[in-house]
């Protein structure tokens, strides 16, 4: 039997609350299945143990995680931290080091899911983000020069490399030709004359590769425009770190809300272990109340079946989901629900062992 070794890093907030119904999930997955189990291995990194330490993760983290097959990542992001201390020293250290290039989030609303566009249903809102990871406005790279004085200056460097450009773009295209989908490039080529630029002749010089793609290219707020005017023109969609950021957490408003957002970094080579999250956050306002969603963690736990080699259960995560969201007895209060946590998580594993 194969045996996967899973690091866990459940963070802050409510992210031990929502990771442990996604442990739970994938459990009962490799119960069902008979051919693989899964070992997990948890760490208390994160806020708490900054404050404790002064470090978001030992200096030894990365070596810890490195023989790893996943990683499901929590949340991450408490008051008293500062959030790009919080940011940079965990969740964008792990992708970086981890050359974590392709940050996947699918945009997807599910049947009952709720839509605050009037009209719109699942098969208008159907969009798989491809985001470029380890550089761009991300790069932490700049200067602050004479700080707390009337001359005081702030450079924030964007990072824009061919080879990081072409590899986010490549893999767009491939994923577009296989999946015989549109792919849409968002840029800012008439306001950023040097990143966006490069970026938008990158795609086009890619494109001559993939003549059976049909290809869009859009300025980012247009495409922020028609993303609630018409969101079945998207399909396949590639962008910077930054825009990417954007735009998804637009999406996840527009098909059901950020608990129902999931979010995969990946590392296509798989010379590094790729990491899979919720992306609503750490939500301390209800930490502890047992009211949080667990379903994006749920949905992360799907994307790493699926990237484990399990497409199969990947597709049976979303059938469960939506049949839990059209009889909505088990959902917690945001989907307007009143089962806690826990609750979801148990009934959706029972789901799953029903239909097996």
């Amino acid at each position: 039997m194969k045996t996967y070794r899973v690091a866990v890093i459940p963070g802050d907030g409510i992210g031990p609350e929502v990771i442990r119904e996604a442990v739970k999930v994938l459990n009962t997955v490799s119960q069902l299945d008979g051919g693989f189990r899964f070992e997990f291995t948890e760490y208390p990194w994160g806020c708490e143990y900054y404050l404790k330490t002064g470090e978001m993760m030992p200096p030894d983290g990365l070596d810890r995680l490195r023989d790893c097959d996943a990683i499901l990542l929590g949340a991450v992001g408490y008051p008293g931290v500062p959030d790009h201390v919080s940011l940079r020293d965990l969740l964008l250290r792990i992708r970086h080091d981890f050359d974590q290039y392709v940050n996947l989030r699918p945009v997807k609303l599910l049947r009952s899911a709720p839509c605050p566009i009037k009209g719109k249903g699942p098969g208008d809102i159907d969009m798989t983000f491809i985001r470029e990871n380890s550089e761009g406005e991300y790069s932490g790279q700049g200067a602050w020069l004479y700080p707390n004085t009337p001359q005081e200056v702030v450079i924030q460097d964007g990072v824009f490399s061919r080879k990081g450009c072409e590899r986010i773009i490549r893999y767009a295209y491939e994923l577009a030709k296989r999946e015989g989908k549109s792919l849409t490039s968002v840029s800012k080529g008439n306001a950023l004359n040097y990143s966006m630029v490069f970026w938008d002749q990158i795609f086009r010089e890619i494109a001559r590769e993939y003549p059976e793609v049909e290809t869009h290219s859009l300025l980012v707020d247009a495409a922020a425009m028609l993303m609630i005017r018409n969101p079945e023109r998207f399909q396949i969609v590639v962008t910077s770190n930054l825009f990417g950021d954007i735009l998804t957490d637009l999406g996840a408003a527009i098909s059901g809300g950020m608990g129902l957002a999931a979010g995969a970094n990946l590392d296509p080579e798989r010379r590094f272990p790729s990491m899979f999250e919720p992306i609503h956050g750490s939500a301390p306002d209800i930490a502890g109340r047992g009211i949080a969603n667990p379903l994006a963690s749920i949905w992360a736990a799907g994307q790493l079946l699926e990237h484990l080699g399990h497409p199969r259960w990947y597709g049976r995560i979303l059938e469960v989901m939506e049949q839990l969201l059209t009889e909505g007895s088990s959902m917690t209060p945001d989907l307007g629900g009143s089962a806690s946590t826990s609750a979801c998580g148990d009934a959706f594993a029972a789901r799953l062992r029903q239909g097996n």
